[in-house]
């Protein structure tokens, strides 16, 4: 018979500090929190005047009669964009919201001055129209073509027809032609 060999037990191996993965964790996920919070701040607080001024001048129109959004008004001397804004670049400088931008415009040239018409009240017909006047003439075009393709049907000419044949012999007799096209 064979010897048992016996292996000398391992020494217990020292068991690492969870209080130092722990606070290392906690200063990770507060740096990572910090960085976050840091982030939100500069795109939500703190937004430049600059691009939201040329945001709301794309959102008008000049009121020169040039059909033109007031931020790309380019015809040469006009009498009313620089005025226009001018009256924008002070709403926007005292930090008025845009829906009070909007209303002084309004108030002062009417509703023309919006590039958009508000989605509210009567205007919202402008918004819906184009929709409804599409999905009308889509369901009109598939009833047109169902009758169209079902009402063939009825009228087409059968093989063999002695009322066609008929009719296909006195063509060719007053046409003289013999034979087709």
């Amino acid at each position: 018979m064979g010897t048992l060999i016996h292996f000398p037990a391992r020494p217990p191996q020292p068991k690492p500090k969870k209080s130092w993965y722990r606070r290392l964790n906690f200063w990770l996920k507060a740096g990572q929190a910090l960085a976050l919070a840091v982030a939100v701040c500069f795109t939500l607080g703190a937004t430049d005047a600059g691009k939201r001024y040329t945001d709301l001048n794309h959102r008008l129109m000049c009121t020169c009669s040039c059909a033109e959004i007031l931020g790309e008004c380019n015809h040469v001397g006009c009498p009313n964009s620089t005025e226009e804004l001018d009256l924008l670049r002070s709403g926007v400088d005292a930090g008025d919201s845009d829906q009070k931008i909007f209303d002084s415009f309004v108030a002062k040239y009417g509703a023309t001055v919006l590039a958009a018409p508000p989605a509210s009240g009567f205007n919202l017909v402008a918004w819906i129209a184009p929709f409804a006047v599409f999905a009308a003439a889509l369901l009109g075009t598939i009833l047109l073509v169902r009758h169209w393709s079902t009402g063939k049907s009825e009228f087409a000419a059968q093989p063999g027809d002695p009322e066609m044949d008929a009719l296909r012999d006195r063509i060719r007799r007053e046409t003289g032609e013999e034979g087709g096209y």
